[in-house]
């Protein structure tokens, strides 16, 4: 359901894991945005030279740091992303709609555990 959310959208599954990071955590370096989705500077060069092509990203020089470059969302970019966000959102009502409260609440836990678990046995990975 998210792929077709995203691809409705044009995106790929990657580009909009970029619109997320941003989302998320704001404007921040290409070599910053390299390691937070675990891939290399090159694809992430590339990944921004379509979404910047779409108007959903924007490049721009560091204020502080000269042989950087510092990527943020547009504001088309935002809208995106938060089409995005509320189709997740939606989903997430509907699938946790009729869950009781403390049968939501145990859920929570076990899944925080579980993901816990998984940055233990690999700690690079992402969430």
């Amino acid at each position: 359901m998210m792929r077709r959310g995203v691809a409705e959208r044009g995106l790929t599954t990657a580009r909009a894991g970029v619109l997320w990071a941003l989302f998320h955590e704001g404007p921040m370096t290409q070599r910053a945005l390299a390691g937070r989705l675990g891939v290399t500077p090159r694809n992430v060069t590339g990944l921004l030279d379509a979404l910047q092509e779409g108007g959903l990203v924007a490049r721009a020089a560091h204020p502080t740091d000269r042989r950087a470059t510092l990527v943020s969302l547009t504001a088309t970019g935002r809208e995106v992303t938060a089409e995005l966000r509320g189709g997740r959102d939606g989903l997430a009502a509907l699938l946790f709609a009729d869950m009781p409260p403390g049968q939501l609440d145990a859920f929570t836990t076990s899944l925080s555990r579980i993901i816990e678990r998984l940055k233990a046995v690999d700690p690079g990975g992402r969430e």
